[in-house]
């Protein structure tokens, strides 16, 4: 699933009520818990950051159907999406969330971010604070982006990047933008950031076919949605 532009605003839990509106409304058969509140079994693989943009949500949904049409699930979803959200793919659950060591993206800045970037990189170091639900600790940046590469495109300035996003350690991007405004002025607003794709341990992209086939086989009726979620002042969910 994709959600860019205005989409990039909706929180996770906003995104989750919109998934649950949109399945019930489609009328497809999904799998509802068991018990005295019943509702859609639904997960989210990295959850995105509000205000980001990605082509690479995941989302796992239980069916009751024993031979879904991917097809017709991902036209009847779409037909009902907001604006900004947009099914990309459906099918079933090939691996687990788990597996996910990295995650890509793309952060755009005007170009006249390049002068911050060169500063950034003459830095030996970059210490940040990251603030989590076990309290706050002071990461190195340098550890992990020691060099800012980046390309100019007429008045914008790209750089692709990929950090850590597992279970044990997930790095925000927001860590970089956060750093160059404090210490080089640099707007984090005029960032527009991107996730472009997830990354396994070794490196190899979760939707290549090489990775899929040796790893966990699929979950008996779950179905994995990819969506794209953009970001910026102008994109949506």
């Amino acid at each position: 699933m994709s959600k860019k532009n205005e989409a990039s605003y909706i929180s996770l839990l906003d995104l989750q009520r919109v998934m649950q509106r949109v399945l019930k409304r489609s009328g497809l058969p999904v799998w509802h818990t068991l018990g005295f509140n019943p509702h859609i079994y639904m997960t989210f693989a990295c959850p995105l950051s509000l205000g980001q943009e990605s082509e690479c949500e995941c989302v796992d949904v239980k069916t009751e159907a024993e031979a879904p049409d991917f097809e017709q699930w991902k036209a009847a979803l779409n037909a009902i999406m907001p604006a900004g959200i947009v099914i990309t793919h459906v099918g079933p659950v090939q691996m687990k969330a788990d597996l996910i060591a990295y995650a890509c993206y793309r952060i755009t800045y005007p170009a006249a971010a390049a002068a911050a970037l060169d500063a950034y990189n003459a830095l030996e170091s970059a210490p940040v604070e990251k603030h989590g639900k076990k309290g706050n600790k002071i990461i190195e940046l340098k550890d992990y982006i020691p060099q800012v590469e980046y390309t100019t495109e007429g008045d914008s300035l790209h750089i692709d990047l990929c950090m850590p996003a597992a279970q044990e350690l997930n790095l925000n991007p927001s860590l970089l933008t956060g750093f160059l405004e404090e210490k080089f002025g640099l707007p984090a607003v005029s960032a527009n950031i991107l996730r472009k794709k997830f990354l396994t341990a070794d490196k190899r992209c979760l939707s290549d076919r090489s990775v899929k086939d040796r790893l966990l086989g699929k979950t008996e009726n779950f179905l994995a949605f990819i969506l794209v979620r953009t970001l910026a002042f102008t994109q949506v969910l």
